[in-house]
């Protein structure tokens, strides 16, 4: 709990209960003067206060701690209870009682939940009274236990209430730094990009032209890379990735265009394809995505010389999409990160990527409300994406 004086006195104001305690209280001992206090090491703070016999504390008000009998229920955690100073054997010689003129005195400790210390909830008079019976110590101690709950409850409160705040503006944070990520890495690329295209336009020597057809690729290449980067944000730091069902689609026509563009791009690659007819309710862009993703990880890490299959079946009500390849069996350990972003096997793996294919397809996976599964062997490695339409 804070020690500064107007938090707690803050934090016991915004108990409705407390007023009526302390009414309660004086209305019970006969006591004139009734207060929460907040007690530390080194301070006295009055945060809740009803005084009928001028004793002169508001709320917020100090007493010296070395003034008070409280700074030892501080220590020893437990209540005090002093019906009259003159007959008392602990209390009659006190400094407290003789400083501040009092001749009876409860204060019983406010233990918080977590078991720390707040304070007290004390009761004074100038004159003796009945104090220590079974139901006054009671009501005092259940009145002490009820102000702990609210104090904790009102902390645990405003703690929420705190980080709700702190997560809407590092929500608000994140949907800028995706902004900013997706336009400013962009903009200087399209540039790049017409300006090769223009340069294409004029005569040039070939050794130009196989440089423009290098600035071409790595365009492309860096297009992919900002992709990733832009999903990765996406479903980490934002509101997750985002999926556009475009109603029933059939989606063989696009798959067979993705395949098509990995051959294109591996021609050296043998990728089969048997692709089913099969109209589902997704997001086709995403799908191809997803596909396109599991066919350059079969080709990074499968056997060069194997085939690479892609093939998409109903099975019974469930539309599965898979690809497979040749190549050494994944070990378990390894199966395990797969799907976690920037997690490569090995450090001798190919580094043409960031490592975000397999997370990204997982998340657009989940994204469709479907799975994507991973079995390997020392047959074959295969990836299915499972999805009831």
């Amino acid at each position: 709990m804070n020690d500064d004086p107007l938090v707690s006195v803050d934090a016991v104001s915004r108990i409705d209960a407390v007023p009526t305690i302390l009414e309660v209280v004086c209305r019970t001992t006969g006591m004139g003067f009734a207060a929460v206090a907040r007690v530390t090491e080194d301070r006295w703070i009055a945060c809740g206060v009803r005084d009928e016999i001028a004793f002169g504390l508001a709320p917020g008000g100090e007493l010296k701690i070395e003034t008070t009998i409280c700074n030892e229920i501080r220590q020893h955690r437990e209540a005090v209870i002093i019906d009259n100073v003159a007959e008392d054997p602990i209390y009659s010689h006190h400094h407290t009682p003789a400083i501040y003129g009092l001749q009876s005195y409860i204060s019983m400790p406010i233990t918080l939940p977590d078991g720390s210390f707040f304070g007290t909830l004390c009761a004074i008079d100038r004159v003796p009274r009945k104090l220590n019976t079974v139901e006054i110590v009671g009501m005092f101690k259940l009145f002490a236990d009820l102000i702990a709950f609210h104090l904790d409850a009102n902390q645990r409160l405003l703690t929420s209430e705190s980080d709700l705040k702190i997560e809407r503006r590092e929500a608000d944070i994140r949907e800028q730094f995706i902004a900013v990520l997706g336009h400013d890495l962009r903009n200087p690329l399209a540039s790049i990009d017409a300006g090769v295209k223009m340069m294409r336009r004029t005569p040039l020597e070939e050794k130009a032209i196989s440089i423009l057809d290098l600035m071409q690729s790595s365009v492309q290449r860096m297009s992919v890379l900002i992709d990733d980067v832009l999903d990765f944000a996406r479903g980490r730091l934002g509101s997750g990735l985002a999926i556009e069902k475009a109603g029933q689609v059939e989606l063989r026509p696009m798959l067979e265009q993705v395949v098509a563009e990995i051959r294109s791009a591996h021609p050296d690659r043998k990728i089969e394809s048997d692709l089913a007819d099969v109209t589902i309710h997704c997001d086709p862009g995403r799908v191809g995505q997803l596909l396109s993703n599991l066919l350059v990880n079969a080709v990074t890490h499968g056997t060069p010389d194997g085939a690479i299959r892609v093939q998409s079946v109903m099975s019974g009500d469930v539309y599965e999409l898979s690809v497979s390849n040749q190549g050494t069996s994944i070990p378990e350990d390894i199966r395990a990160h797969l799907f976690k972003p920037f997690f490569r096997a090995s450090a001798q793996q190919s580094r043409q990527g960031l490592g975000l294919g397999l997370y990204i397809a997982s998340e657009i996976a989940r994204a469709h409300g479907g799975s994507l599964e991973l079995t390997s062997s020392e047959e074959e490695t295969r990836f299915v994406f499972r999805l009831q339409p």
